[in-house]
């Protein structure tokens, strides 16, 4: 419940003060309020109703304290019609407005450094700290904190609007908040086992507002691609761990255990999506993860559509990540050699310090190079992996590769 109502609640107020850093500071005060009023008194009948109440007192105290400042009166204005008395029934039955997305859409504004959009939305919807958003985006937690200081000042000097943008104006702002959905499914989904308090109920928060998006923009084909990806990764959930908490890789997976329901829903979307004439990065990975569960059909996956889909996304989007998945595909239809060779290729193109420690770059070229029958060096790959692998599931998985593939060195010598 905190999670949800923390960034509901963010909304509704920066919805009418526009000043983040100040509603942050309510609302952090209305939680503290919450921890020492709640064990003594009983949770309220509506404890949102209760939070707001309490964070519009703390804004409009905190405006009455800046009376000297020409910005006070508005502060307050902005709260006239809000009673300052303690919570009551009335505000128990008050529907509070969920202005999440209109929150998102104004830290896309173009006002807003790029780089800056998408982790304010993390920290605001959803109360990531500095720290967590920069390991996300691979950037130091201060370099991170002083971004969104600056990106929230930035939201009150610029008086920028909370309000879905226009049609010439919703491309650039949409790809912003589009990126933000997926980080934040992407966080819950790299914890499977639901162990980190952090990540919990993130895929289905994650879910929750790619489906906003959807219908508040039916024709946005890539907000379709978008849900239709979440969809197809949240149905195999079930599947990635076996009985013994063991990882299983999606082509070992039983496909029996795979959400059928989720499946036909994010299907439905990718061809809703299709149909609207501009492919985008999403809907490839959409359709990626539709080719590997056509297994569930035909008994295998499509590999030569996969490896078509990774040619077009690494057009579109020259990540290496996607050319490390590219190399895989290429193994699954063209050999090992050429896989190991289209993996080569990506130190070749450029060097990138990240690579060095980005675990499913080693664990894949271990598995290229043992299929090569260079044992010596997909060990020392598969120890790279391990090291670098946080999920001791995973890590074991990964632990047993390498016995394998030294087991198979042993019986060939």
């Amino acid at each position: 419940m905190a999670r949800r109502s923390y960034g509901k609640l963010l909304a509704f107020v920066c919805a009418r003060t526009r000043d983040v850093a100040a509603a942050e500071d309510a609302l952090a005060a209305a939680f503290e309020a919450a921890l020492r009023d709640w064990p003594a008194h009983g949770v309220p009948a509506n404890p949102e109703a209760w939070l707001l109440t309490t964070a519009r007192r703390q804004a409009i105290d905190a405006a009455r304290r800046r009376r000297t400042h020409d910005n006070a009166l508005p502060d307050l204005l902005l709260f006239g019609d809000v009673s300052t008395e303690d919570y009551d029934a009335d505000a128990a039955r008050r529907a509070i407005p969920d202005d999440r997305l209109l929150l998102m859409f104004a830290c896309a504004h173009p006002a807003i450094e790029r780089n800056a959009r998408a982790p304010l939305m993390l920290q605001t919807i959803l109360g990531f700290d500095a720290a967590a958003i920069g390991s996300a985006f691979l950037v130091a937690p201060s370099t991170m904190g002083q971004r969104l200081v600056r990106a929230k000042a930035k939201i009150k000097q610029a008086d920028i609007p909370f309000r879905l943008p226009g049609h010439d104006d919703l491309p650039e702002r949409l790809d912003s908040v589009l990126e933000a959905i997926y980080a934040t499914f992407t966080e819950g989904w790299s914890d499977p086992a639901g162990t980190e308090a952090r990540g919990r109920n993130l895929t289905d928060e994650g879910i929750w507002l790619g489906h906003l998006v959807a219908t508040l923009l039916p024709d946005a084909p890539e907000a379709l691609g978008l849900l239709a990806l979440m969809l197809h990764a949240q149905a195999r959930r079930g599947a990635r761990r076996d009985a013994q908490g063991g990882y299983v890789p999606l082509a070992a997976q039983d496909p029996t255990l795979w959400d059928t329901a989720l499946i036909d829903d994010a299907e439905a979307l990718l061809l809703r999506a299709s149909r609207l004439g501009a492919i985008g990065r999403y809907q490839l990975e959409a359709a990626i993860q539709s080719a590997h569960v056509i297994r569930r059909r035909i008994g295998h996956a499509d590999w030569p559509a996969i490896a078509r889909l990774y040619d077009a996304l690494l057009a579109l989007t020259g990540s290496k990540v996607v050319a490390i998945n590219r190399a895989v595909a290429i193994a699954e239809t063209r050999g090992a050699a050429e896989g190991l060779a289209a993996l080569d290729a990506i130190d070749a193109a450029g060097p990138d310090a990240r690579l060095a420690d980005y675990q499913p770059y080693w664990a894949a070229r271990a598995g290229l190079l043992a299929r090569c029958g260079d044992t010596a060096a997909a060990d020392a790959a598969y120890l790279r992996a391990i090291g670098l692998e946080a999920d001791p599931a995973v890590r074991r998985f990964l632990q047993q590769r390498r016995g394998a593939a030294d087991d198979g060195r042993r019986r060939s010598a």
